[in-house]
């Protein structure tokens, strides 16, 4: 890719961006978030076809020209969104072949048969044992990933670009498609894998090309020859995505000068789970947290963490069966999220896309969702207040927008997070409950939602923080508890925490 300029009304995304990726090779790309490297992507993809961007691409020694993402597959380029493009009520052999169906002998018949079989083969050869009827919406997400590199591999794919495929996997699901990465390298598939976690790139990748402010910033070798120790460090890949060096990967504490009363407790907090009634997913579950005070909470997939936080938070999830929750020592009854809110408790989901925001909508709408009654006179909005408000955060937060008119669909993932932030603290809650809250994002941007957080407890909120990255937990939190099938564990002063006694007590069963 030479010379490729992408611009947005607004913004210019792309600027003179060159890249050069070597048959058989994992190249990894890096850069903050908003950087330009998802654009790039779907300009090489035909996501964004030839003739609205300036450049050129080759591919095999030949000028390209993709109008649209089926003539780049056609050519063996395939990418893999950070949304998978699957379809949950097919089976896995349809959604393998959607669009590329295997023809029978009689006209506009699909080949069942032969479907099947060849489903069967590309599910072998990205190691799924699955059956190809199997309906998608029955296995899990690492396994779904799995099955769109097997879509891939049935385009006869030369060049695999992967968006951020790891982030919502656990680490053994990321273990295995990180393996398989690897597989296709040495089966001569050149990869592309854009991602966050410089650990993981420092595995996989031959070379890193970093991307700051829709520029090229610099191509580097992470290592000379396939199985090599990686040459590159994690400082040095941040130093070039920043433009700074991160000597702290967590800032400076304020601490808090006010009285560090119990600003929230939860007592003997059972919920059952929504479906099968027979199994509780949160069972008897004790916390409390201070005024000025982070608090994290340490678990493996499925201990029950994101439940406890939603349950909480207006019994969005779950049935709940027993527990009280008392806010400043006052019990609260929060049976519905507004019930919640008004006790002043705010929840910042995991999962921003579907329950955080609303991406059709623009930034100073959004922002304003948890406090319409504070911003409306007569029961209506005022909009000019409403834009005042959201001005104001886009510019403390550090929102790279335009307009707070933007649609907040069109943000990097780390932009759309800090409008969830200014959503909850414009709402000026008692707790603030923040489940996953830097998933999918960058360095830097983390930095400065960590920044966000620190200010908001030196200002007596309780922070309940919920990571599955221990060592955020270690750098932010002041105690953390552990939990596992739904039970808290133990609970660790800042001091006595190490990654091993964290995990030590996540893997502890009921006995």
């Amino acid at each position: 890719m030479r010379g490729i300029t992408k611009t947005f009304p607004g913004v210019k995304a792309l600027s003179d961006v060159n890249l050069t990726v070597r048959p058989g090779e994992v190249h990894a790309i890096c850069g903050e978030n908003g950087a330009g490297k998802s654009t790039l992507m779907k300009v090489l993809s035909g996501v964004h076809p030839h003739g609205s961007y300036e450049g050129e691409i080759l591919f095999q020694g030949e000028p390209v020209a993709f109008k649209d993402i089926r003539a780049s597959e056609q050519r063996g380029i395939v990418i893999i969104h950070q949304e998978l493009a699957l379809v949950p009520f097919l089976s896995i052999a349809e959604n393998i072949f959607l669009g590329n169906e295997q023809r029978g002998s009689a006209r506009g018949l699909v080949d069942w048969n032969a479907t099947m079989r060849r489903a069967a083969q590309l599910l072998r050869r990205v190691g799924l044992r699955e059956n190809p009827q199997t309906p998608v919406a029955d296995i899990g997400v690492g396994k779904q990933q799995l099955v769109e590199i097997a879509k891939a591999l049935s385009k006869e794919v030369k060049l695999l670009i992967l968006d951020e495929p790891t982030a919502a996997l656990n680490d053994e699901d990321s273990a295995t498609l990180l393996d398989l990465i690897l597989e296709l390298r040495e089966q001569g598939i050149a990869s592309i894998v854009i991602s966050h976690k410089l650990g993981e790139i420092r595995r996989i990748a031959d070379t890193v090309t970093i991307l700051r402010d829709g520029r090229t910033i610099e191509t580097l070798t992470v290592r000379e020859h396939p199985g090599d120790t990686p040459e590159l460090s994690e400082d040095r890949i941040i130093r070039g995505m920043v433009g700074r060096d991160l000597d702290h990967r967590f800032p400076d504490r304020t601490p808090f000068e006010g009285e560090h009363s119990t600003a929230l407790e939860v007592s003997g907090w059972t919920v059952r789970h929504p479906v099968d009634q027979q199994r509780k997913v949160v069972d008897d579950a004790s916390l409390t947290v201070r005024r000025g005070e982070i608090v994290g909470i340490a678990g493996l997939m499925g201990a029950g963490r994101t439940e406890l936080a939603m349950s909480v938070f207006g019994r969005s999830y779950g049935r709940y069966e027993s527990g009280t929750v008392r806010v400043a020592g006052r019990e609260v009854r929060t049976r519905t999220v507004p019930a919640a809110i008004d006790a002043g408790i705010a929840y910042v989901t995991e999962d921003r896309k579907q329950y955080g925001l609303n991406l059709l909508d623009t930034i100073n709408r959004n922002v304003s969702l948890a406090s319409l009654s504070e911003l409306a006179r007569y029961g209506v909005v005022d909009e000019h207040r409403e834009s005042s408000v959201a001005e104001r955060y886009r510019k403390s937060m550090n929102i790279k927008a335009p307009t707070v008119h933007e649609q907040t669909g069109r943000l990097s993932g780390g932009n759309q997070q800090k409008v969830v932030l200014s959503k909850w603290i414009h709402a000026d809650p008692e707790v603030l409950i923040l489940d996953e809250p830097t998933r999918g994002i960058d360095v830097g941007a983390k930095y400065e939602i960590y920044t966000v957080i620190d200010k908001l407890a030196a200002q007596g909120k309780a922070v309940l923080f919920i990571s599955s990255e221990l060592p955020e937990l270690l750098g932010m939190c002041d105690r953390i508890y552990t939990m596992a099938e739904g039970r808290l564990t133990a609970e660790i002063d800042r001091a006595d925490a190490t990654q091993e006694v964290l995990m030590r007590h996540m893997t502890r069963n009921r006995s």
